[in-house]
């Protein structure tokens, strides 16, 4: 299943938030610095909690893997579901449902002759795979994502604008690469992008917190047990 849980990685990846260095930066227009005398950590960390404590959250965007460029695009629901989309011409189309703890998989021919599988893209065309309850269900797990402990070492820049909404920029070096998460100045302090650049780039857009996300399960006659594809492949 390595194969499959890297579905969403490049989003999984990108999400999990950095944080780490003092400094301080006022808005252009004059507008009061909300985090004015806080060091970046701090800033950080009240983004992991407004971003994670909204309970549900949308992202979208770009990544590459071994330089094949990937497009994204999930959703996380309060309740932990989620359901997300990935791929491109070059590696395929490939989905994930997680519900109530248990992932469904589904992909086109392109999609699992990327992960090794070309015959399982033949025995699941149309159809959904069913893994063992637990397995690979953290895909979207926010406290992953959004993951505090990660976040050491950053400094702040001179703020920017996402979309049109101001943000503080905070960035962090690591090896050959570059982080660059970009929290809202004003409302909650959401996470609105997260940028890597390096060997494999990724940008994520996040937004739509709090917002009412539902995920269903797939129709039980479109979904293959991952333990009955050894009778379907002839093993």
């Amino acid at each position: 299943m390595a194969a499959n849980r890297k579905l969403l990685a490049a989003a999984a990846a990108c999400a999990a938030a950095v944080i780490g260095v003092t400094g301080c930066s006022s808005d252009s227009d004059g507008a009061k610095d909300p985090f004015e005398g806080m060091s970046a950590d701090k800033i950080a960390k009240k983004a992991v909690n407004a971003s994670k404590g909204a309970g549900s959250f949308k992202v979208s965007g770009q990544g590459e893997e071994d330089g094949k460029k990937v497009q994204i695009d999930f959703a996380v629901a309060k309740s932990g579901d989620c359901q997300g989309k990935t791929g491109s011409a070059t590696t395929g189309f490939g989905e994930i449902l997680v519900v109530d703890k248990t992932s469904y998989f589904k992909g086109d021919a392109q999609f699992w002759k990327n992960t090794g599988s070309s015959a399982m893209g033949d025995k699941l065309k149309g159809r959904w795979m069913k893994s063992p309850n637990g397995e690979d269900s953290k895909a979207c797990d926010k406290d992953e994502m959004f993951n505090s402990a990660k976040l050491k070492g950053l400094k702040r820049e001179k703020d920017a604008e996402v979309d049109g909404e101001k943000t503080a920029v905070l960035t962090k070096k690591t090896g050959k690469k570059q982080l660059t998460y970009y929290v809202a100045l004003d409302g909650e302090p959401y996470f609105l992008r997260i940028e890597e650049k390096g060997a494999d780039p990724t940008k994520m857009n996040f937004g739509d917190y709090g917002k009412s996300v539902v995920v269903k399960a797939p129709p039980a006659d479109e979904v293959i047990e991952q333990k009955d594809l050894k009778d379907l492949l002839g093993g």
